[in-house]
């Protein structure tokens, strides 16, 4: 077997170790269009505006006081488009504004404030860990390296390009488990400074499908993620 074909068997193995749940999605410019457009994007409103409006304070403060490099002026978003899709993500807007989009149907299946606030903390505190650079960075790393490797071995520009884009996966997924947890633990401490009930809160995983301890997945498992809330929660 030459070089190249070994290095092709290789990267078909790890894409394939690799498989897990999705990351969230970096959707900076879909939401700055469809904001400008007024496409099915919307202000909060209701429950979700009354939780946004005790913690986005919290939040900011906390930003202000521990994290003055970071742009603290949370904008927060519900998008309707997709009635069945249940998610919440946090990027950043292209001057720096951190943002923040619940979809409709996520907050439809929340059952009461404390879990809206549990969540809306969870997606701040991954601004305020500078989760997206960190994870940029490791994976710029990841595919420099496997990228080099590649192109050491005398593969073809197409195989090389390919263990690019697989080494950018994995090492976008690498610390992804403890970016969560590090979200759930400050997103608790978030919660709690506004006056909810993080514990109950956090009870909102429970009914999510649990991804396991997957190899490289993007998410640690759902009761280790209500552990780590149990524990602040004890201590505050």
């Amino acid at each position: 077997m030459n070089s190249s074909i070994r290095i092709t068997v290789m990267l078909l193995i790890v894409a394939l170790c690799a498989c897990g749940p999705s990351q969230k999605a970096n959707n900076r410019s879909a939401y700055n269009k469809m904001l400008l457009e007024g496409q099915s994007v919307t202000r909060p409103h209701g429950q979700f505006l009354r939780v946004v409006e005790r913690i986005e304070p919290v939040a900011e403060e906390f930003c202000k006081q521990s994290r003055q490099q970071l742009n603290c002026d949370f904008e927060i978003l519900v998008d309707a488009r997709e009635p069945d899709t249940v998610n919440a993500f946090q990027t950043l807007r292209e001057n720096g504004r951190p943002l923040i989009v619940f979809t409709k149907a996520l907050i439809d299946k929340t059952r009461n404030e404390d879990e809206l606030a549990f969540v809306l903390g969870h997606e701040m505190a991954h601004h305020l860990e500078g989760h997206i650079h960190r994870q940029y960075q490791s994976s710029r790393a990841g595919a420099i390296l496997l990228g080099g490797i590649t192109a050491i071995s005398g593969a073809s520009s197409n195989t090389v390009e390919s263990a690019q884009r697989i080494g950018a996966g994995i090492g976008s997924r690498t610390y992804s488990k403890e970016f969560e947890l590090e979200a759930d633990r400050l997103g608790a401490l978030i919660s709690i400074n506004a006056g909810y009930n993080a514990l109950r809160g956090s009870a909102f995983f429970m009914r999510l499908p649990d991804p396991g301890d997957q190899f490289l997945g993007s998410h640690p498992q759902n009761a280790d993620r209500v552990e780590i809330v149990r524990r602040v929660s004890i201590g505050y």
